[in-house]
């Protein structure tokens, strides 16, 4: 079906949940809950249709089989497309199918009640799927797809970096969004950039905007999570950080590049979401991280390792560290906090009087 597969690809693209980007849904789309709800609904259906019909039950089993997986993915995806379009796709065929074998006769009324409801609750899945594809089309195509006007009157209203105390830009996702970095690092002209859902790709195409033109001494660059939950090739990643890390180094920009923070599945119990790794594989974690480290080695770049103080001997987010498996809480973000202030006075020049004054004042914040 290459009109649903174009526009999969494209939407798949999309940060955060796109109902939650929605200002007034449509009745079409369904909250994720609805939408597990209703296909939940739906494969009790197909299972008491398969009784009714001893034909459908050995042919269409496969098609349960793939509904049922594409349903459990549903409850991990980041956006709930790809399971969603999977789900569709199954029940389309399995539909089909019944429509194909020969029925038993007289065929009962209650069977023929379940097919109908089947068939309605099928069709209101294709309305929803509909408008959650046109919603992503409207985003990827819209006027600010990459959220620059996030931080637009923000930085018009930025006063200049001060000499004496070095302007340093944290650019990420939610990650960094999340971290109230005037909490952490008082009395320091330390700005957050990071926006919740992006990838390094928005992060780069905003660069020039929320990096380059503040004028900050350093940037540390904190991405590819989200990259990586979208199923985006690790190439992609190390591209997009490179170019980054490029542009501002020929803007006279000191670099410094953050290594990816391990996810956990251990708060999974609590919320079926929070199982991290089917989504985010701790290998491909991993593998970013070494580059990051070997390009901040090839290049002079200065080497943020947020990972080695944050994970656990299962490879994984030590679960006191964050309550869903891939955010931090205050308590992560006190570990990394430290490893940020050791590697921005790393950046100085150790015999500029004024870097040992901001050594002290980052040692001092370091051990609070």
């Amino acid at each position: 079906m290459p009109h649903y597969i174009r526009y999969l690809c494209l939407a798949l693209a999309v940060a955060g949940t796109l109902v939650a980007q929605q200002p007034g849904p449509p009745a079409a789309l369904l909250s994720r809950e609805q939408t597990i709800q209703l296909d939940t609904r739906i494969v009790q259906l197909v299972e008491a249709t398969m009784v009714s019909t001893p034909e459908l039950s050995r042919a269409g089993a496969p098609l349960l089989e793939d509904a049922r997986q594409a349903l459990a993915n549903l409850r991990h995806a980041p956006t709930g497309l790809y399971a969603s379009y999977r789900f569709l796709t199954a029940m389309r065929a399995y539909l089909a199918l019944a429509d194909a074998v020969p029925k038993p006769y007289p065929f009962p009324k209650i069977a023929q009640d379940q097919f109908t409801e089947l068939r309605d609750s099928v069709v209101r899945l294709e309305s929803h799927f509909a408008a959650l594809l046109d919603g992503a089309d409207r985003t990827l195509h819209g006027p600010d797809p990459d959220n620059l006007a996030r931080y637009a009157d923000t930085n018009s209203r930025l006063p200049p970096a001060s000499p004496n105390k070095p302007r340093v830009i944290f650019m990420g996702d939610s990650i960094t969004d999340n971290w109230r970095l005037n909490e952490y690092f008082p009395d320091q002209d330390f700005v957050n950039r990071g926006i919740s859902g992006q990838t390094t790709n928005q992060m780069l195409d905003r660069f020039e905007a929320d990096v380059v033109r503040l004028h900050p001494f350093a940037v540390v660059i904190f991405g590819g999570t989200n990259d990586i939950g979208r199923a985006m090739p690790v190439s992609a990643v190390e591209n997009n950080i490179r170019m980054m890390a490029e542009l501002a180094q020929c803007n006279g920009i000191k670099v410094l590049i953050a290594t990816l923070l391990p996810v956990s599945d251990y708060h999974k119990d609590k919320d079926p979401d929070f199982e991290r790794s089917t989504w985010r594989p701790p290998e491909q974690i991993r593998e970013v991280n070494r580059w990051i480290q070997g390009f901040c080695g090839e290049k002079g770049y200065i080497f943020v390792n947020y990972y080695s103080e944050v994970v656990d001997a299962a490879g994984f987010l030590k679960p006191d560290l964050s309550d869903d498996g891939l955010h931090p809480n205050p308590r992560g973000y006190r570990i990394m906090a430290p490893v940020a202030l050791q590697a921005i006075e790393s950046a100085y020049a150790a015999t500029s009087p004024q870097h040992k004054s901001l050594r002290r004042r980052l040692l001092s914040i370091g051990h609070q």
